[in-house]
C-alpha cells in the first residue's frame, strides 16, 4: 500500500489545513480544543462557514453542494477537520437526511431542504429510537395513520440528540401494521413545533441535556412530507446508517486528544513515571495502528462499497476514544473529582463529564456488540 502522498495530495491536506485553522471562528475552536460544549451558535457559524467555502457536505451530489473529492481527500478534509479542533458538519444535516433526501426526495423536496440543510438554515432532528426500539430498530411503534392526503402520527421516540436545538424531525413511523415489520416503516418530515409535538430533555450522567425525549399526540404531516414512497423507510433508513457510518474512526480527534494529555502529563511529572509512559506508547501504536487501517480502507473504498474493515475502525476507534478519556481522568487525579469547578486547572474539570459522555460511542453508528459480529462474519469468515 502507497502511505506516501502525491504532491497533489499534499497541497490539498495543506488547503484543508490552512481553511479550518484561519476561517473558522476561534471562540469555537478553543471551546472544542477545552472539552466545553460549543452549543447552537457555534455549529451554525461553523457550518455555514464551510458551506460558504463549498466544503459543508462533500459527500452530496454535485448538483446540490458535493464535491468530486477521491475517499483520500475525504479522508483529509475529515481529519485536518479534527486536528483543528474544527466541529463536522452536524450529521444529522451533512451524514443523514441530505444525502436521504437527495437520493430519495422528489424534485420539490429537494429544492425545499437540501440548500437550507447544507447552510444550517434547517437543524433536523433523528427520530428513529424508541424506548423498545433501539438496536432493533424495524420493531419501532410510533405509528402513522392517513387522514386524507396527510399523515397523523402518535408514539414517542428517544435519545433524540440535540433535538431541544432542532427544527424539522425526520421520523421512521410505521404506516403498515399487517406486513413484515420492516416493509411497515415510512419516513415523514415535520416541524418541531408542530401541534402534538412534545420534547423533555433527558439529563445525562455528566450533567448535560445532549439527548431528549420526543412525544406525538396526533401530529398532523402534510402528504408532500413523505420522503420517496410510503412503507420504503426501511430502506432509506439502512441508506442513511451506511452514510452515518462513513468516518466511524475519529483519528483525527483521538490524536489530539492524546497530545494534549501528554502535554499534561509532562506539566504535572506524570510522564516521569514508567508506567505511564508505558500506557502513552501502546496507545501511540494503536492510534498509528488505527490511521494505518482507516488509509487501508480509503484505498479500497473507491468502487463506493463499505470495506469489511470498516467495523475495525469502528471498534477500535470507539475503544481508543475511551482509553484516551480514562487517561485523562487519571492523570487529573483527585482533581478530576472537582467537575464544573473554577478552582481546578480547566482541563482536568473536564475529565469525568468527557468520560462519562463517551460511554456512548460504542454504541451509536452500530454498537461495538454488533461490529464484532461483521468482523467475525465477513473478515474472519466464522
Amino acid at each position: 500500500m502507497r502511505l506516501r502522498l502525491t504532491q497533489e495530495e499534499a497541497a490539498f491536506r495543506e488547503e484543508m489545513r490552512t481553511f479550518f485553522t484561519t476561517e473558522i471562528p476561534e471562540d469555537v475552536r478553543e471551546s472544542v480544543r477545552t472539552g466545553r460544549h460549543i452549543g447552537k451558535d457555534g455549529f451554525v457559524r461553523t457550518m455555514r462557514a464551510m458551506n460558504a467555502a463549498g466544503i459543508a457536505v462533500p459527500n452530496w451530489p454535485l448538483e446540490w453542494g458535493g464535491k468530486d473529492w477521491t475517499p483520500l481527500q475525504k479522508h483529509l478534509w475529515h481529519e485536518e477537520m479534527q486536528l483543528a479542533c474544527v466541529p463536522p458538519p452536524l450529521a444529522f444535516n451533512a451524514g443523514m437526511i441530505g444525502p436521504v433526501i437527495a437520493h430519495f426526495g422528489t424534485q420539490e423536496m429537494k429544492e425545499r431542504f437540501l440548500p437550507a440543510t447544507a447552510n444550517l438554515d434547517i437543524w433536523w432532528a433523528q427520530g428513529f429510537s424508541e424506548p423498545n426500539a433501539g438496536s432493533d430498530l424495524a420493531s419501532l411503534t410510533t405509528r402513522a395513520e392517513r387522514d386524507g392526503d396527510d399523515w397523523i402520527v402518535n408514539g414517542q421516540k428517544t435519545w433524540t440528540t440535540l433535538g431541544q436545538h432542532a427544527d424539522w424531525m425526520f421520523c421512521l413511523c410505521r404506516t403498515d401494521p399487517e406486513v413484515k415489520k420492516q416493509a411497515g416503516i415510512s419516513m415523514l418530515l415535520f416541524p418541531m413545533d408542530s401541534p402534538g409535538v412534545t420534547l423533555r430533555p433527558i439529563e445525562l450522567l455528566d450533567g448535560t441535556f445532549e439527548v431528549n425525549e420526543v412525544f406525538f399526540d396526533n401530529v398532523r404531516v402534510p402528504g408532500e412530507n413523505l420522503v420517496g414512497e410510503a412503507n420504503q423507510g426501511w430502506t432509506q433508513a439502512k441508506f442513511l446508517l451506511g452514510n452515518e457510518r462513513v468516518g466511524v474512526a475519529p483519528v483525527g480527534a483521538t490524536k489530539r486528544a492524546l497530545a494534549t494529555a501528554k502535554d499534561h502529563a509532562k506539566e504535572t511529572g506524570a510522564l516521569d513515571d514508567p508506567l505511564t509512559a508505558a500506557r502513552f506508547v501502546e496507545l501511540e501504536n494503536a492510534l498509528l495502528a488505527l490511521e494505518l487501517t482507516a488509509l487501508r480502507v480509503v484505498a479500497n473504498s473507491s468502487d463506493g462499497k463499505p470495506h469489511p474493515a470498516s467495523s475495525v475502525l469502528k471498534l477500535k476507534g470507539s475503544e481508543l476514544q475511551q482509553e484516551v478519556t480514562e487517561l485523562l481522568v487519571d492523570l487529573a487525579g483527585p482533581l478530576s473529582l472537582a467537575s464544573g469547578s473554577t478552582t481546578v486547572p480547566e482541563w482536568a474539570a473536564h475529565t469525568v463529564p468527557t468520560y462519562l459522555n463517551f460511554r456512548k460511542a460504542s454504541i451509536y453508528g452500530g454498537s461495538n456488540e454488533i461490529q464484532r459480529q461483521i468482523i467475525a462474519g465477513t473478515i474472519l469468515g466464522l
